[in-house]
């Protein structure tokens, strides 16, 4: 008898197991592969809770994989944990507000920050990469409002919803950026293998930048966003070694009157960028490159759009590095405003809360 209930006890801890891992979507092997197959299954419509593109790559990206779930509700216990020198997997549970106004919660190497449902939110706060940062996902989260009244270009602070300086292995994926004082998502310096999928970027001038180096090192997959109500840096991608962009959805762009710095996509230096498959609608300058970059661009629909759509150079293939599934450009409208941002099924398992 006390064998088999060692047994019962060993299958309902690896029932657990998996009900944790399906609960968070948790990558089910390194570098994305199925553990079963070695294969890389493509992200397509939200549903995959595994990394792909750059960041299934050279090891993959595993976040927290590994350490204690927990979830947390105030600003002590997010700092706690995301700072951390061990493996978390730290579900945000409702609304918290950051002090002060714009401040950083550091995050360290090694863990997945995800919002418990689509309620899971940072307002007023920002999550910040610091250099030599690696193996971090972030999911899930509303991150808004950290917007200085009459600040439009966000030249008083650096408030961005996320930042990260030369980081590595990082995943964003169902985010909603919204509203901040200065850029959505910041992807700095020699940052590397980083893929940014199914979030929605609106209501703001720069919406995602990279760059700000003169090395030429990042590697960068950039999938399935919405772009609405932005103004630029959709993105702007500088000196990106690889930048590959598929199925974006950009819309209802912003018109203030400055029409240099009104644009969609942007390769700038020496980017490498590749666009697939995306859609723009009322949007000025759809593409433009530099002349000392290279963009191609195949199957993408432009509707009631103005301006440059530049494409010159060979760039790179992106199936040279990685398996993917391209919907189709009609698709995206819908598919996209369906799918990006926050969604319910997402960290919703119930765990106990830490302050």
């Amino acid at each position: 008898m006390t064998h088999l209930r060692t047994e019962r006890t060993r299958a309902r801890t690896l029932i657990t197991a998996c009900a944790l891992a399906a609960a968070f979507l948790l990558p089910t092997a390194p570098g994305g592969a199925s553990a079963a197959t070695g294969a890389q299954p493509a992200a397509h419509h939200g549903g995959s809770g595994t990394p792909h593109g750059f960041a299934s790559l050279a090891g993959g990206t595993t976040g927290g994989r590994g350490g204690e779930v927990v979830t947390v509700t105030d600003q002590a216990g997010l700092e706690k944990y995301a700072g951390a020198e061990e493996p978390y997997i730290i579900r945000v549970a409702g609304s918290i507000a950051v002090e002060p106004f714009g401040a950083d919660i550091d995050v360290a190497s090694d863990k997945t920050i995800v919002g418990a449902g689509d309620s899971g939110e940072i307002v007023h706060g920002e999550l910040h990469l610091n250099p030599g940062t690696s193996n971090v996902i972030i999911r899930n989260l509303t991150i808004r409002d950290s917007y200085v009244e009459g600040d439009w270009d966000g030249k008083t602070t650096d408030f961005d919803a996320i930042q990260m300086d030369s980081a590595d292995h990082v995943w964003i994926d169902h985010n909603r950026l919204t509203h901040m004082g200065d850029g959505l998502l910041d992807i700095r310096k020699d940052s590397q293998y980083v893929t940014v999928s199914y979030n929605h970027f609106d209501s703001h001038n720069k919406a995602l930048g990279i760059g700000w180096t003169e090395n030429v090192t990042t590697q960068i997959t950039i999938d399935h966003n919405w772009f609405s109500g932005t103004k630029q840096r959709n993105p702007s991608a500088d000196n990106c070694a690889y930048a590959h962009l598929y199925n974006n959805y950009l819309s209802a762009q912003v018109a203030d009157g400055d029409p240099l710095w009104t644009y969609g996509n942007w390769a700038r230096g020496a980017t490498k960028m590749v666009i697939e498959n995306s859609y723009y609608r009322d949007v000025q300058h759809p593409y433009q490159a530099d002349a000392t970059a290279e963009l191609v661009q195949r199957g993408s629909i432009l509707e009631n759009t103005t301006g440059r759509t530049d494409a010159w150079g060979a760039a790179f293939e992106p199936r040279d590095f990685y398996p993917y599934t391209l919907d189709r450009a009609a698709d995206v409208p819908k598919l996209v405003t369906r799918n990006a941002g926050p969604q319910r099924h997402i960290g919703a398992a119930p765990h106990r809360t830490h302050h």
